[in-house]
Order: structure tokens, then sequence, then C-alpha cells
């Protein structure tokens, strides 16, 4: 039973990464090792649970179902082990979160040292992904979200700013070759550099004012996807290419030296701000109690300021 249980969690890693490469990097296993026991588990299955080829891994449709009961089943086992770990006097275990790329950079980084200084015994592990997943396949024990991307079953708790805006900034030498928008429908006529979403959706522009909301699908030379390659789109703009619409957080550091400056600030409406959360159905996982006790402890400025 025990190496079932190993072949399955290799299994499961794979699946999950999407490769033999990855989820040795990930497992700390090796590669061959990890490839070794998904062949056992075929063997003793009878069946081909992954497509396997030079550049990917993706599970065939007995490996996907397969995939979806044992993912959370193989959590709940880890929590039973977290929960033998917290018969201790200090809790122990590790943490998974699955956060976008906006609260890895501007949440977690005022949060995260304080917890691990007082819990020296958990470990946590961070996915940044900006779509939403569901947390108990992806293997994590909470996620961090807004509230319009929550399913209703689950238990949220607000952690970081409770208010957070989208603001929209170009560099001077921008503006003065190309002029400040006045109105939102203005930057139809600007170069705007644009997200899109891992599902492949273009991030739509949204302004609101005095009960008066514009939703844009801007133009310009530049589109990327979230995470760090966000960088790349402030340096974009730093570099007068365009006006740039991101996480007021993101912006800040360059509007204070003057570097970029902010457009159509009067229609920024502030929206609430990020939620952690986990499902209620299940028992907490120890070092998950511990965090969401830490989280509700923090004031909101306490987890706003690094």
């Amino acid at each position: 039973m025990p190496q079932e249980l190993d072949d399955l969690s290799a299994f499961v890693t794979v699946a999950r990464t999407g490769g033999f490469r990855e989820a040795a990097r990930v497992s700390g296993l090796s590669a061959s090792g990890l490839s070794a026991a998904v062949r056992r588990l075929e063997t003793r299955l009878g069946a081909r649970l992954l497509h396997r080829s030079t550049r990917s891994v993706s599970p065939t449709e007995a490996g996907a179902q397969l995939f979806e009961r044992l993912s959370p089943a193989l959590a709940e086992i880890g929590a039973a082990l977290d929960a033998v770990h917290a018969r201790t006097d200090e809790p122990a275990g590790t943490l998974r979160l699955n956060v976008p790329a906006n609260v890895a950079r501007t949440v977690l980084p005022a949060i995260l040292p304080r917890f691990l200084r007082a819990c020296p015994l958990i470990r946590v592990e961070v996915t940044v992904e900006d779509s939403f997943v569901d947390i108990l396949a992806s293997g994590a024990d909470a996620g961090i979200r807004y509230e319009e991307r929550l399913e209703q079953d689950m238990i949220a708790v607000p952690i970081g700013p409770r208010a957070q805006r989208i603001l929209a900034a170009a560099a001077p030498s921008y503006l003065a070759a190309r002029g400040r928008p006045a109105h939102p429908r203005d930057l139809l006529e600007h170069s705007c550099l644009r997200l899109r979403f891992s599902s492949g959706a273009l991030a739509t522009w949204e302004f609101e004012k005095a009960g008066e909301t514009v939703r844009l699908d801007p133009q310009g030379p530049l589109l990327i996807q979230p995470g760090s390659a966000s960088d790349l789109l402030i340096d974009a703009a730093l570099a007068g290419l365009g006006i740039v619409c991101l996480f007021e957080d993101w912006l800040a550091p360059h509007i204070r030296r003057g570097a970029l400056e902010t457009v159509l600030e009067d229609w920024a409406t502030p929206f609430t701000g990020p939620m952690l959360y986990y499902s209620g159905r299940r028992q907490l996982p120890p070092p998950l109690r511990v965090f969401v006790d830490f989280i509700r402890t923090m004031q909101p400025a306490e987890q706003a300021d690094p």
C-alpha cells in the first residue's frame, strides 16, 4: 500500500504540473522515478493514464477521471498527517496557496514574512495563477481572489487592503506627445498597453464616475499575459509607448517619483480588496487554520504595509 500511495501521488503531481520535469522540480523526486511510478500505476490499473510526447504530458480520459477524484483524497490524507503534527506545541506542516500575480506582488510581502517568523515550522508554497481554479483539485489548501470570483460554498476571510483601485497612467513624454485624455472614450484614440488573461480573454478597461460606467477595449502596441510579465507592461509605459491600466499599488512607486502620471483618476472607483478563501466542507489543515487565525488578528493597515 505505501508504494501504491506513492505512485498515486506521483501521477497526481505529473498531471497537475503537465510534465515529468516540472513534477520533479516541485516534488524533489527524479523525473525517471516519477515516470517509473506512473508506468507501475498504469500496469496495475491496465489503462493508460497519460498522453506523452516530447513536448508535453496530458491526462487521458481515464487519467482525467482518476485525477479529479484523487486530488481531494490525497489532500485529505495530507490534512490528516498535518493534524498529527498539530499535536506538538508549535504548528507545523505545509501551507499551499494559489494567488493572482497582483496579490503575490502587493499583498503577501506584508504578511508572509511576519507569519513565517511567527510559525517557523510551517512551510508556505505559493502558486501564482490569475485564472480561477478549483483549489482542491489544484492541490492548494486555500486561494486568494476577489469576491466576484468566489464560489458560494467557500469560506472567505478578508486579507490585505480593504479597498483597491485600478489606475490608468502614462509617461510625461507620452502625454506631451499625444495629449491627455479627458474622458475614458478618448482612450480609443490612444496607444494602450493591454493584458490578456490565461483564458485568452482581454482585460476590459472599466471606468466609473457619477453613476456613469464606461467599458472599453482599446488598442495598442503591446499585449501580455498577467504575472511577472506585467513588469514589461510597466517598462513599456515608462518608455513612453502608451497608457497602462493596472493596480494602483503596482504603479504607485513610479507615480511618486514622477516617471508616470495618472490620467482619468477621477474615473477610478475603489473596489473591495482580496479575500482568502477555502472549502468549508473539509477539516482545515493545521497550517491553514493557523494562517487564518493570523490573518484575522492583523489590522488592515498591517496587511497593507510591508
